[in-house]
This record gives structure tokens, C-alpha cells and sequence, in this order.
């Protein structure tokens, strides 16, 4: 089993910045690829970034150059540092956990970006 935890989202203007936190517990040591995906309003989820145990990463192309997905394994916490944000970037976003049998979701941030 593992919970997720995400915390970071809030309401910020077009052009501002905000970083995501999604915090692990349980059996993390079995996390292979940890990842954030959204969901925008009457849209499908769609992935926005990845990470692997390795440090490999992959972005979305409305993404990449804006969103920078990190990890720090010591503390089980994968992040997603968001700059130059703009309206369409408004979802709730939400932390996913890669295992190998299974995966484990987050409850899911909001995240508003305002014109």
C-alpha cells in the first residue's frame, strides 16, 4: 500500500509560479515511476509529467520549458515546480505512484490560473 498526499495548489495570475509537493508513505521502496497528471474542467486527464527511481524524466508538450518535475527519495516526495503559468494550465492536478502491480493515486490539488 501507498498514500499520496499532494499540497501546493492555489490561485495565481497568469505568468506566476507555483510548486506542487506529493508526499509518500507506505511501501515506497516500491515505487518505480512517480509522476503528476491534470485534469482541466469537462477534459480528459492527461499526463503532465514523470519521473523515474533513476531520475529520468518526461514532459508533456505543453509543458516542457514551463514545469520542472523533481524528486527527492530520501523524503518520498516528488514536486512539480510550475512557472510562467497560464489560464489553460487551470486543473486539478494529481499525484500518481507507479508499482509494478498497481498504481496509487493522490487526492488531486487545485490549481487556478487566472488572465
Amino acid at each position: 500500500q501507498v498514500q499520496l498526499v499532494e499540497s501546493g495548489g492555489g490561485l495565481v495570475q497568469a505568468g506566476g509560479s507555483l510548486r506542487l509537493s506529493c508526499a509518500a508513505s507506505g511501501s515506497t521502496f516500491s515505487i518505480n515511476v512517480m509522476g503528476w497528471y491534470r485534469q482541466g474542467p469537462g477534459k480528459q486527464r492527461e499526463l503532465v509529467a514523470t519521473i523515474s527511481s533513476y531520475g529520468s524524466t518526461n514532459y508533456a508538450d505543453s509543458v516542457k520549458g514551463r514545469f520542472t518535475i523533481s524528486r527527492d527519495n530520501a523524503k518520498n516526495t516528488v514536486y512539480l515546480r510550475m512557472n510562467n503559468l497560464k489560464p489553460e494550465d487551470t486543473a486539478v492536478y494529481y499525484c500518481k505512484a507507479a508499482l509494478i502491480l498497481r498504481d496509487y493515486w493522490g487526492q488531486g490539488t487545485q490549481v487556478t490560473v487566472s488572465s
